[in-house]
């Protein structure tokens, strides 16, 4: 498929998907949000890909909606079923991403700003160059956070963490982002995308039904108590040993103190 906001490609068993409007610091356009969905798509009907990395091309990562565009004009009024819309375009695309049930690496190689923060929060990890550098935006523009900033960054930060960055909109920069957990790791601005590729790869390497569904189970017990948890954690093995010739070379690779070689079958 032709792209015009973004690039798609992969590496071994590693998609790559790179925002790509740099001369806006790839500031989030209806065809951008088009584009990012036709690739997430590709990547999670893909069985040879079994992790992805998403980051920006240029100095940012992603700043957040495109505030210079034109406003699209309006054939009448709204249909009933857009003013009966809870959640908005913001919403659906936190689900979409949210809802990748492979592991997501984003490569924070510059600013992520407003939505452009909460598509970094969406990511199961997030590893930054010194340029990366996160501000919430929200309260400048006279809005409350969306897309679904306010679920993930109070999860990831701690309440309080989360409440300073959103009430003051202050810009964090790279090393306090490491120490907030915004990054899980730093790394040289020319080494990023090598070490991302790197951390995908520690994750491709295993039985990827069994990674799927590891994902699945922590997100679903992030919102359980822990007698929900558990039963859904007995779902999840079983799915996941429906991989019947991984569970074998698992057992093998064990025996034999050798590197398992999976399949997904």
């Amino acid at each position: 498929m032709a792209y015009k906001t973004i690039t798609y490609e992969t590496r071994g068993q590693v998609a790559i998907l790179t925002l790509n409007r740099p001369d806006k610091l790839n500031a989030i356009s209806a065809e951008l949000r088009r584009d990012l969905e036709a690739g997430l798509i590709a990547a999670r009907q893909d069985d040879g890909v079994r992790a992805l990395v998403l980051t920006g091309a240029g100095r940012g990562f992603c700043s957040g909606a495109d505030l210079t565009g034109p406003v699209p004009e309006r054939d009448g009024p709204p249909p009933q079923n857009q003013h009966l819309d809870e959640e908005a375009w913001m919403g659906r695309w936190a689900r979409l991403l949210h809802d990748f049930d492979k592991p997501m690496i984003g490569a924070i190689n510059g600013v992520c700003a407003g939505a452009g923060m909460s598509w970094a929060l969406a990511c199961d990890v997030r590893i930054g160059s010194e340029h990366a550098r996160f501000k919430t935006t929200f309260a400048e523009r006279a809005i409350s956070p969306d897309s679904g900033l306010s679920f993930l960054l109070p999860r990831i930060v701690g309440y309080a963490s989360a409440a300073d960055l959103v009430f003051t909109s202050r810009m964090v920069l790279a090393d306090e982002a490491l120490k907030l957990g915004l990054l899980n790791r730093l790394t040289a601005h020319d080494a990023l995308l090598g070490d991302a590729l790197a951390y995908a790869e520690q994750m491709a390497q295993w039985p990827p039904l069994a990674i799927r569904m590891a994902k699945k189970v922590l997100q679903a017990g992030m919102e359980s108590d822990l007698q929900t948890a558990v039963k859904y954690e007995s779902v999840g093995l079983a799915h996941a040993r429906r991989a019947v010739n991984d569970v074998q070379e698992s057992a093998a690779s064990f025996r034999e103190k050798r590197k398992g070689v999976y399949t997904g079958t």
